[in-house]
């Protein structure tokens, strides 16, 4: 069966990190791309950055560039989401997606399966 499970929010401080994890189940981190999205209260969802399949390129939204860096462990079949600097209106729930493992970057509107999220909370 396949699961994605997310952990790693909670509250921190502007200008401190957080790292955030997706394990996933009933597959490997070749066979699909994972994407990492938010979505703030009365806002759209956004993609903020994906880890391909085939080849592991990265790919980040440009609000992240430069302060999150996503990566993959195939051991542990988890991948992470570095997030440094963080920002108020870095202040979402994030989600890990699942999709193709070569277009999905580029397209997410192939998703496969999601997780259930994490609360990023960032307030002084």
């Amino acid at each position: 069966q396949v699961k994605l499970v997310e952990s790693g929010g909670g509250l921190v401080q502007p200008g401190r990190s957080l790292r955030l994890s997706c394990a996933v189940f009933g597959f490997t981190l070749d066979y699909y791309a994972i994407g990492w999205f938010r979505q703030a209260p009365g806002k759209e969802r956004e993609g903020v950055s994906c880890i391909s399949g085939s080849d592991g390129s990265t790919h980040y939204a440009d609000s992240v560039k430069g302060r999150f860096t996503i990566s993959r462990d195939f051991a542990s079949k988890t991948v992470y989401l570095q997030m440094n600097s963080l920002e108020v209106e870095d202040t979402a729930v994030y989600y890990c997606a699942a999709g193709p493992p070569v277009d999905y970057c580029s397209n997410f509107n192939t998703t496969r399966h999601w997780g259930q999220g994490t609360q990023v909370t960032v307030s002084s």
